[in-house]
């Protein structure tokens, strides 16, 4: 067997490995894109109930709210980050399997 036969082989073996991972990545993401969507919404929702009420434990239950809905904006943007990065090599991969 050829080093070429060998190196595309190695190249499909890495391609097949990276397509999975970019569909559970994807999969991730479209959970993640719900949450957001519904944290968003919960936060949206209790600032005003903490604008309305002007109590402590309005504020306070706005704050908590505000900060899932950053660490839930965090997490997806990784995940578009990576999804990014993991296409960016499946093309590079895709290039060396065309020459």
């Amino acid at each position: 067997m050829s080093t070429k036969n060998l190196n595309d082989r190695f190249v499909e073996r890495r391609l097949r490995r990276g397509s999975q991972s970019l569909r559970e990545l994807r999969d991730q993401l479209r959970i993640t894109a719900e949450q957001l969507e519904f944290v968003g919404s919960e936060a949206h929702e209790k600032e005003i109930r903490a604008m309305v009420a002007e109590t402590p434990d309005a504020a306070l239950e706005h704050h908590e709210a505000q900060r899932n809905l950053e660490v839930i904006a965090n997490y997806h943007q990784y995940l578009v980050d990576t999804i990014s990065e993991h296409e960016l090599r499946q093309d590079q991969l895709l290039d060396k399997l065309g020459n």
